[in-house]
């Protein structure tokens, strides 16, 4: 089973220059149209599931607006 993942984009931060979705190995994210932040711009989001938490897209956020979350397996005792 994949890792699950989510990520956070800072509105406050993102100024939609797409490098974190041309960079996203699960090609997951698209610009949210349906919103602006308060500067103006689409923000990035994940547009479905599949998400792996891999982090990529904050490593090239040249404006650091993306925090990941990765969900961490609790493996059973042996």
């Amino acid at each position: 089973m994949p890792p699950k993942g989510r990520i956070v984009v800072d509105d406050r931060y993102c100024k939609g220059c797409e490098l974190c979705i041309v960079e996203c190995p699960q090609n997951v994210m698209e610009l949210d149209l349906s919103r602006l932040t308060p500067k103006g711009y689409h923000p990035a989001h994940l547009k479905t599931e599949g998400c792996t938490g891999c982090a990529v897209c904050a490593l090239v956020c040249p404006e650091a607006a993306i925090t990941v979350y990765r969900e961490t397996v609790q493996r059973g005792e042996s």
